[in-house]
């Protein structure tokens, strides 16, 4: 390896992030209950890609012993990883199924015995069945049963398990079952929408409250996508665009989880159309004194906007867009196959924006990552893919965290999404994310691509 021009801290985290839906696959084996995917893939097959539902996945739950070698193979000293919420606890509340207590705790176990530090993340879109059929987080019974669950596993694999995350990407579930259509339950209610963030936010305190009753030696804190609001221009109608889509979808979850408190903003334009959540005393007080250890940060695109062009319809559903507008950046730099936007700077910006706003708490990157669509073609004559655009997609963004590292950020690592080919939600395996590659037609057969052993390069020597 040539020479280190970017090095990272010793103890930098090096790894990679997947869930739990996304990769075990058995998905009504050894006891599990059904989550919304399960069902939804049920009654809608066709919403999802090829057909492809969360019963295949990657079957991790069977070859999970040869996928952490692989995770050490390609240089991994951390690993993202979720619990099932439906498999540990088949109904969302209630008894807890011992064989998946057994599975995940193989797991941790195996992965320690790698030298690969566990972090492990409670939520990840998979709302037990049972638990939607009452309302799924709009009904304040599921803030009880997940902070019940929580502590479930705290107690279970506190022990090992020292990096804890309440959600991932909290604000999607929002954004996809109750304002945009592409998750279960599909229903377009923005007053819904707020009682589900409320909800998520609340129950993410309370699982910080119930694990440091614990005693527990770790930390936990939660995984944000963040996606920066860049205007369109200095007029100030952007600028106000660029402010209020920053307080819906980075601020609305991002300023309870550090600060304890909502934006301002935001608050106000909720009272003014009349959606503010349903509150009980206590609430605020809970979130204000439960904020996060520890902020994972998604980043994979930009959000670019303008002001209104035109007024509203006032008899269309109330959206966030109300306020602004899409806007595509001439001569913006893109991912072909997945339609966005690549812009590494990005996640400078939002490392400074922590560093100067949010008190420089402890963060890393917990998934940036680039999906292509018919990586086959990139095999050569002895089966790898050379996914060289891979390797400059990481780089670059690298390139922008080291920047920020040298300016003071609190940031102690990186971990790509993903670690192997795995199913993304309706998506399916349209667009490949790996480190190594997955084939589906060869019993999910395995092998590194490139960007794997240039991944372990990175790894070993700190840096590239």
């Amino acid at each position: 390896m040539n020479e280190i021009k970017y090095r990272f801290p010793d103890g930098f985290w090096w790894g990679s992030a997947a869930s739990g839906p996304q990769t075990e696959g058995a998905a009504a084996v050894d006891g599990k209950g059904k989550n919304i995917w399960d069902h939804w893939y049920e009654i809608e097959p066709n919403r999802f890609f090829d057909g492809v539902g969360p019963d295949k996945t990657s079957q991790f739950y069977y070859k999970y012993k040869d996928d952490i070698l692989l995770m050490k193979e390609s240089g991994h000293n951390s690993f993202r990883m979720s619990i099932q919420w439906s498999r540990l606890i088949p109904e969302g509340r209630g008894k807890v199924n011992q064989k998946a207590v057994e599975f995940y705790n193989n797991v941790i176990n195996e992965m320690i015995a790698h030298g690969i530090e566990p972090f492990v993340n409670l939520f990840h879109f998979d709302m037990p069945l049972k638990l939607q059929e009452i309302g799924g987080w709009i009904n304040r019974e599921t803030v009880d049963a997940y902070v019940k669950y929580a502590q479930t596993c705290f107690e279970l694999f506190g022990d090992r398990v020292k990096f804890w995350f309440t959600h991932n990407e909290p604000i999607v579930p929002v954004e996809g079952g109750y304002l945009y259509d592409f998750h279960y339950p599909n229903e377009v209610d923005f007053g819904k929408a707020v009682q589900v963030a409320f909800h998520s936010i609340l129950a993410s305190a309370k699982a910080i409250q119930a694990y440091r009753k614990l005693k527990q030696d770790g930390k936990i804190g939660i995984i944000l996508n963040l996606t920066p609001s860049y205007p369109r221009s200095q007029n100030s109608a952007d600028l106000q665009a660029a402010k209020l889509a920053d307080a819906f979808f980075n601020r609305s979850f991002l300023d309870p989880s550090v600060k304890g408190e909502f934006p301002r903003e935001l608050i106000q334009i909720l009272k003014d159309e009349g959606f503010l959540p349903k509150i009980m005393s206590g609430d605020l007080a809970i979130i204000k004194e439960n904020t996060v250890d520890l902020l994972g940060v998604n980043y994979y695109q930009p959000r670019r906007v303008k002001a209104k062009e035109n007024l509203p319809n006032p008899n269309a559903p109330f959206m966030p867009e109300r306020f602004f507008d899409h806007y595509e950046m001439p001569g913006r730099k893109m991912n072909p196959h997945r339609g966005w936007e690549i812009y590494e700077k990005g996640i400078y910006d939002i490392l400074t924006n922590l560093r100067e706003n949010y008190g420089n708490i402890e963060c890393f990157i917990s998934e940036n990552g680039m999906g292509v669509e018919g990586e086959e073609k990139f095999r050569d004559q002895n089966g790898m893919i050379q996914d060289d655009y891979r390797i400059e997609f990481i780089q670059e963004h690298l390139k922008w965290v080291h920047k920020a590292l040298e300016e003071g950020a609190n940031v102690k690592g990186y971990h790509l999404w993903t670690f192997m080919d795995n199913w993304s939600w309706s998506n399916a395996y349209k667009n490949r994310y790996g480190l190594v590659s997955v084939n589906l037609n060869k019993d999910g057969e395995r092998t590194i691509k490139k960007s794997g052993q240039w991944f372990k390069s990175v790894s070993e020597h700190n840096g590239f």
